[in-house]
């Protein structure tokens, strides 16, 4: 094979801002510092959108209930989400992204991934360009970020979460397959609650384990899905940074423990699932036009519905409307509804660019 040839190794960045709108607020407001904060929701009701570190430390998690949130940590202080506050430090930080490379792909407001094979500003290595990124988001928003470094998306995301908060990873190749093995699989980017639960009972609870199940086994049992396990095991992922990328729909469901079948009490649950599902939209920096209803009935029957606009979804009120539509239309249910799921798709954005090759940069 002619040098020319030689496949150039990818220097990949995730950056992932610390608690980010917790952490605006309490940049914002010194009584707010040191104490367990909640942003979204409210006492009463609502559903958690983001929470500080000390409200972690008692287990408060974002899309969590308010009510559960306050149980498990009674002296959480709510403060209202600014999502136009929010949108202005993330545009502030991808302008620091952009003076590193052109290959930025946004996976939210707090968080990115970087290529960053082209030294553009020839600090020498990968992780330098990491730690200067972080230097200047903290000299310019106040805030901190955590950074995995690697040669490949998934193992720079799984790093990025490795030294939390205000910390940096770097996995060079050598050290990848080792690395991915040594992780629980829940962590995986892409392995949720319901596929870590199927891997438990399978026996699979770490990379190394899912690494000794050989590709026809996962396939058995996990079907199309199965490839991209069998190469993440191995620390393999050759998916390219794409800048402008953009999801195809954010949304949220929720499945109840007892069929509903009142009208009040489905237009009740789709109000909560609209602010979970909103929570998301909001984190996420996208807009979109079509609004579709998830319905499944008790004989898990599923249907789904969806209307499109002209212009895209105003506000979490104009996407529960739809939402009430969509539903009053399905109405009566006698035989009760077991699941329901509200989403927006038809993102409005820019078509992914490709990659291109270029030169090597140390990690």
């Amino acid at each position: 094979m002619a040098d020319d040839d030689v496949p150039v190794q990818r220097k990949v960045i995730h950056v992932d801002m610390d608690a980010f709108f917790a952490s605006v607020e309490q940049r914002d407001d010194p009584a707010l510092r040191g104490r367990p904060v909640a942003v979204g929701g409210s006492r009463a009701r609502g559903v958690v959108a983001a929470a500080s570190y000390e409200a972690r430390a008692f287990g408060v998690r974002s899309a969590m209930p308010s009510v559960t949130a306050i149980r498990r940590c009674p002296d959480l202080v709510f403060v209202r989400p600014r999502f136009d506050v929010y949108s202005g430090v993330s545009r502030q930080i991808r302008a620091i992204f952009a003076d590193y490379t052109d290959a930025v792909e946004p996976l939210s407001l707090d968080e990115a991934y970087l290529d960053v094979t082209d030294d553009r500003r020839g600090l020498g290595s990968a992780r330098a360009i990491a730690e200067e990124i972080r230097a200047r988001i903290r000299a310019d928003t106040g805030l901190t970020a955590s950074a995995g470094v690697s040669y490949n998306k998934f193992i720079a995301k799984l790093a990025s979460d490795q030294n939390k908060p205000d910390g940096i990873c770097v996995i060079p190749p050598h050290r990848g397959a080792a690395f991915v093995a040594s992780l629980p699989v829940k962590r995986f980017h892409g392995v949720g609650p319901v596929t870590a639960g199927r891997m438990e009972q399978l026996g699979i609870h770490t990379g190394a384990d899912l690494r000794d199940r050989p590709l026809a086994f996962l396939q058995a049992h996990f079907g199309s899905y199965a490839d991209y396990l069998y190469r993440a095991a191995r620390g393999e992922d050759h998916r390219p940074v794409r800048a402008h990328r953009q999801s195809k729909s954010v949304g949220a469901e929720r499945t109840f423990e007892t069929n509903l079948t009142d009208a009040a009490d489905l237009h009740a649950a789709l109000a909560r699932v609209a602010e979970a599902a909103w929570v998301r939209i909001d984190r996420s920096g996208t807009r979109g036009r079509t609004v579709t209803l998830k319905l499944r009935h008790a004989d898990f029957r599923t249907i789904t519905r969806a209307r499109s606009l002209a212009t895209p979804v105003a506000d979490q009120a104009a996407f529960l409307a739809i939402g009430d539509d969509l539903l009053d239309a399905q109405l009566p249910v006698p035989d009760g509804v077991r699941l329901l799921g509200l989403t927006l798709s038809g993102i409005v954005g820019d078509a992914p660019d490709g990659d291109d090759a270029q030169p090597s940069l140390p990690l």
